[in-house]
């Protein structure tokens, strides 16, 4: 399966049982011939959880990445966590969506902000809450990065017993009461922190939902894509939140930390945005968006897959993957760049880096 997301010439399972007749790869990869048949019947008696051990162990010999203004120094592990659809075959029933001629599986994430890395996934149907999935897997010590599709209040304070802390955006329509108003340092200020305040969240009948009062702050900031030109429709997204093409917006953030600066908390939501950048190198790059497998089970494991592939990239270059990166690495795989020159780009990207910081 590695295999086939380091080689494009491979595009499907067909391809993959073909290259396993190539002694070549029989032999650097020690494998055997392998039937199609087999293949196809792998897809369903393998246990994806068998890799999970593997992932668990790669991500934790990857080191964090360098961040300015406090990042590094955060008590918790920062992970952003959402999900992305993989549209399936109407024949596929186990994958609920639409409609019966639609259908769609989820990949649910965890995404280490700090390293660069995924380092958890579920495969489910594309109808499942991804609340009660993110709820299903909750840890203590980690500091969840969230979008407004999460702010179900119980579900917050459920993150605050375990314990744990989010950073979450709110619907601008959100309804509280301020407590206090607390002062906003000129930093906060020059980052386009409007207001910073203590408050119970949540309407009246609502309020009992929290254990405890929570910390808002609203940020106002210019969406660089739209002064610069670039068209965005307005729609409404499928987690019911507004998004409008205007270049001038306002974003309300909760948390329950009391303790980290107003600056602090946007900079780590603005983060959240990596785990996007990854699903578009998941589907796009990796090429997850054409399935191999049918089942539920099939899927998990080219996800799972696909993670690992990610992370060995990441611990070979010691950042994070790029479309030229991936391609260098392809083409030493099929024996077009030599190693000196593959080792040659790596380095050159240190460089980069080095002079960036």
């Amino acid at each position: 399966m590695l295999l086939y997301f380091f080689n494009p010439t491979l595009t499907g399972l067909r391809s993959i049982q073909h290259a396993s007749t190539l002694k070549n790869v029989q032999t650097k990869l020690g494998i055997k011939r392998t039937s199609l048949g087999s293949m196809s019947e792998a897809s369903h008696i393998f246990d994806p959880q068998l890799l999970t051990p593997i992932i668990c162990e790669l991500a934790q010999e990857v080191n964090p990445l360098k961040f300015q203004n406090g990042l590094n120094n955060l008590d918790m592990t920062l992970v952003a966590v959402d999900g992305t659809l993989l549209k399936a075959l109407p024949k596929m029933l186990w994958a609920l969506w639409l409609d019966e001629d639609h259908r769609a599986a989820k990949v649910h994430l965890e995404f280490d902000i700090l390293k660069g890395i995924p380092i958890q996934a579920q495969v489910t149907h594309a109808n499942k809450s991804e609340i009660a999935q993110l709820e299903s897997t909750l840890a203590p010590g980690k500091l969840y990065c969230l979008d407004a599709g999460y702010g179900e209040y119980r579900f917050l304070d459920k993150i605050i017993q375990q314990p744990s802390s989010f950073v979450m955006r709110l619907r601008d329509n959100a309804s509280y009461e301020t407590i206090e108003e607390r002062t906003l340092s000129e930093a906060d200020r020059k980052v386009g922190i409007e207001f910073d305040r203590v408050v119970w969240l949540g309407s009246k009948q609502k309020r009992n939902n929290f254990s405890k009062p929570m910390r808002i702050i609203q940020l106002h900031y210019y969406d660089v894509r739209a002064l610069l030109g670039h068209k965005r429709k307005s729609r409404v997204s499928s987690k019911k939140t507004f998004r409008t093409r205007s270049a001038e917006q306002t974003l309300l953030i909760a948390t329950d930390r009391m303790d980290l600066s107003a600056e602090l908390i946007g900079l780590i939501y603005r983060y959240r945005w990596q785990i996007e950048l990854f699903f578009r190198w998941f589907k796009c790059i990796l090429g997850c968006q054409h399935l191999l497998a049918l089942s539920q089970n099939g899927i998990t494991i080219q996800v799972y897959c696909a993670l690992i592939a990610s992370l060995l990239i990441r611990l070979w270059t010691g950042r994070k993957p790029t479309k030229r990166t991936f391609e260098m690495i392809c083409l030493y795989f099929q024996g077009w760049a030599s190693l000196e020159e593959l080792i040659g780009h790596i380095e050159g990207l240190k460089s980069q880096d080095q002079k960036q910081q």
